[in-house]
C-alpha cells in the first residue's frame, strides 16, 4: 500500500459534509441549504460549466478530423468520453489509475463519472415511482426482502421531487407504475404509434413516458425544445441534473462551499464512535486533507459508498463503518437488461422531418403482468424501453448498411436514405433478485494512484433473471414480428444475452436499510444504526432493485432523509 501523505486539516466546521454530487448529494445540497444549514460538498471530479462543456448542438462534422484517427476513439465509446464524443458524460467504465477488479469466473463492469452533478449530467431522466407492492417482495412472493418503509411513507416525497425537477406523463391508474405529479408529455413519434398498435394487439400497456424533461416553464428554467440531444447535457437545464437544477443554484445561497477533485479516503470517529470529519486527497494538489463536521452524508453512489465505509476501519469499527452487521457491499445488484431490433418495413423510405423531440422515448412498456406471475413464469417484472426514429445521426449510424451494401456514391447513399430511420429497437429493464454470490469487497492487494484500496466484485445472476431474460426475448419478437419486422433471435443460451452486472448502471443495495441492526446497516431515515451522524443518500439503502429506473427514488430518500436529520441535528440526537 503507499504511504499516506501528509494531512492538512481545513478549520471551519461544517453542519453537514455531503460526499458525492449526484442524484441524492444534490438533493441533499438543495433541500438543507433551503433550510439554512452550512453544507461542504465533496466531489471526486472537476467543478461543471455547461456552456463550455455541454456539445448539445454541436454537428458530428465539428469534431476534430470528423472521428478519424484518434480522435475516433471517441466515437467508440473510449474514455474521456464512453457514450461518444458528444456524452455529457465525464468518466467511463476504466478511469486511469482508479482500477477496480472483478473476482476470478466473475463479470461486472463499473462506470463511474467524475464531474459535478455525477451520472445525472447524461442520464436517460426516466422518473418511475416504485409501486407500493415494490416495497414488499418478500411478503409477495417470498423470495429477497421487504423493506422498512411502505409506499405511502415514501409518496410525499415523490410529489416533493416530481414537482420540483419536472417530471412528463398521463394517469393512468395502472397499479405497477404508480401516477403522479406530472408535466404535459410530448406525442409519440411515428414508430412509437406503430409500437403501440402492435402492443394494442398484443394486450400489453404503452403509454407516455414518465421523463424529467420540462414541457413547461419551471423555477426558472425554460421548456424543453425538443432537440433531442439530452444526453448531451443541456444549456437551458430544461431536463434535470443534480449540478444544473440543485447545486448551482444552491451556491448562490452562500452556504455550501464546493470542494472539486475531493477524493473521499475515509471517514474520521472519535472515541465515542461519531464522525467527526472526512479524509480526502486534493487530486490537483496530491495533498490529504481533511474536512470537519457535526454530521455526514455519503452519496458517493451504491459501490463508492461502500468502499469508502469499508476503508473507514478504526478500533472501534473493525469491519468498516457502519458495518457491525457484515451486510456493508453485499446483496449488490443491477437491473437486468436485453434487448432486440428489427427493420420495420412501413418505416422505410418515409419522408424526412424533424421528430426528435426529447432525448428519450416518448413512450414506454410498464409492467404487464404485475399480478399474473404464475403466467410469466419467474418471478418480479420487467418494463420495456423503446429506441428508434429520425435522430440525429452520428458517427457510426451507418456502420450496419455500409456493411450490408457494398459499393460508394449514389447507390449507397440512396440506401441510407431508404433505411435511415426504419429500424426499432425494444430494451427491457426488470428486477434482480439480491443474493449472497453478488457483492463488492475491498481488494486487499490493489490501491488506485492515491493509495486507497480499491473494490473487487463478485456478480452471479441467478435463474430468476435468465427466465425474465427468455421472456424479454420472446415477448420483443412478438412486438416486432406484429410489426412486420423479422428479428433477428439467437441460439445463443440466456446467460450469453443477458446484460453484463453493472451494464446498466442501476447498481444499489450495498448498504442496505432495515429495522434490524444484526441485518441491515441503516435504519429506515437511512440513518447508520451504528453511528447515528452518518446517513447515506444514493441507492446504496435500496433493499431491492424494482424495474424501474432508480434515480426519482434516490432523490425522494433523499429529501425524505435530509429532513429527518434536520430535524434531529435540531433537537440535538446528531
Amino acid at each position: 500500500m503507499a504511504s499516506r501523505m501528509q494531512v492538512i486539516r481545513n478549520s471551519p466546521v461544517y453542519d453537514v459534509v455531503i460526499i458525492g454530487s449526484g442524484a441524492g448529494g444534490g438533493t441533499m445540497v438543495d433541500v438543507l441549504t433551503k433550510m439554512g444549514i452550512s453544507v461542504a460538498l465533496l466531489e471526486a471530479g472537476p467543478m461543471l460549466n455547461p456552456a463550455k462543456d455541454f456539445k448539445e448542438h454541436m454537428w458530428p462534422y465539428q469534431v476534430p478530423h470528423r472521428g478519424a484517427g484518434e480522435d475516433g476513439s471517441y466515437y467508440l465509446g473510449k474514455n474521456p468520453y464512453s457514450f461518444g464524443y458528444f456524452s455529457a458524460s465525464f468518466g467511463g467504465w476504466e478511469l486511469e489509475g482508479e482500477p477496480y477488479t472483478v473476482a476470478p469466473g466473475n463479470q461486472f463492469r463499473w462506470f463511474r463519472s467524475r464531474v459535478l452533478g455525477g451520472r445525472t449530467n447524461h442520464y436517460g431522466r426516466f422518473s418511475f415511482r416504485f409501486a407500493d407492492y415494490d416495497f414488499k417482495p418478500y411478503s409477495r412472493d417470498g423470495l429477497g426482502y421487504d423493506w422498512p418503509i411502505t409506499y405511502d411513507e415514501i409518496a410525499p416525497y415523490y410529489d416533493k421531487a416530481e414537482a420540483f425537477i419536472g417530471v412528463t406523463g398521463t394517469k393512468e391508474g395502472i397499479p405497477s407504475a404508480p401516477d403522479g405529479i406530472f408535466q404535459t408529455p410530448p406525442p409519440p413519434r411515428v414508430h412509437e404509434r406503430l409500437v403501440q398498435r402492435a402492443c394494442a394487439k398484443l394486450k400489453i400497456p404503452c403509454i407516455p413516458n414518465r421523463m424529467a424533461v420540462i414541457t413547461k416553464p419551471l423555477n426558472g428554467r425554460p421548456a424543453c425544445h425538443y432537440c433531442g440531444q439530452c444526453g448531451r447535457g443541456c444549456v437551458t437545464a430544461s431536463n434535470y441534473s443534480s449540478s444544473q437544477v440543485q447545486i448551482l443554484p444552491a451556491l448562490k445561497t452562500g452556504r455550501v462551499k464546493v470542494f472539486s477533485n475531493a477524493m473521499a479516503r475515509e471517514l474520521i470517529t472519535d472515541s465515542s464512535g461519531k464522525v467527526t470529519a472526512v479524509s480526502y486527497v486534493d487530486k490537483e494538489t496530491r495533498t490529504e486533507r481533511q474536512v470537519r463536521c457535526r454530521t455526514v452524508v455519503v452519496a458517493g453512489g451504491a459501490c463508492e459508498t461502500a468502499r469508502l465505509l469499508l476503508n473507514s476501519k478504526s478500533s472501534r469499527h473493525s469491519n468498516g463503518l457502519a458495518n457491525s452487521s457484515g451486510v456493508v457491499g453485499r446483496y449488490l445488484t443491477d437491473t437486468v437488461g436485453y434487448a432486440m431490433s428489427a427493420a420495420i418495413p412501413a418505416l422505410r423510405g418515409l419522408p424526412r422531418h424533424d421528430s426528435d423531440g426529447m432525448g428519450g422515448m416518448h413512450v414506454y412498456m410498464p409492467w404487464w403482468l404485475w399480478n399474473r406471475q404464475k403466467e410469466a413464469g419467474f418471478p418480479r417484472g420487467y418494463h420495456i424501453e423503446i429506441g428508434g426514429g429520425f435522430n440525429l445521426p452520428n458517427v457510426g449510424s451507418f456502420h450496419g448498411t455500409c456493411s450490408r451494401n457494398e459499393g460508394y456514391g449514389s447507390k449507397l447513399k440512396n440506401e441510407i436514405r431508404e433505411e435511415y430511420g426504419s429500424y426499432v429497437s425494444l430494451s427491457g429493464r426488470g428486477e434482480m433478485i439480491p443474493n449472497e454470490d453478488s457483492f463488492c469487497e475491498i481488494d486487499p492487494a490493489v490501491v488506485d494512484r492515491w493509495g486507497i484500496p480499491v473494490l473487487r466484485f463478485h456478480f452471479k445472476w441467478t435463474e430468476h433473471e435468465l427466465k425474465m431474460q427468455q421472456h424479454m426475448e420472446q415477448t420483443f419478437a412478438e412486438i416486432l414480428q406484429t410489426m412486420g419486422g423479422k428479428p433477428v433471435r439467437s441460439n445463443r443460451p440466456a446467460e450469453d444475452k443477458i446484460s453484463i452486472g453493472g451494464m446498466i448502471i442501476h447498481e444499489l443495495g450495498t448498504v442496505r436499510m432495515g429495522h434490524n441492526p444484526k441485518t441491515s446497516a441503516l435504519n429506515n431515515y437511512c440513518q447508520a444504526h451504528d453511528v447515528k451522524n452518518l446517513f447515506v443518500a444514493d441507492a446504496a439503502p435500496f433493499v431491492s432493485n424494482p424495474d424501474k429506473n432508480p434515480t426519482l427514488t434516490i432523490c425522494a430518500m433523499a429529501w425524505r432523509t435530509a429532513e429527518y436529520m434536520a430535524e434531529e441535528m435540531k433537537k440535538g440526537n446528531v
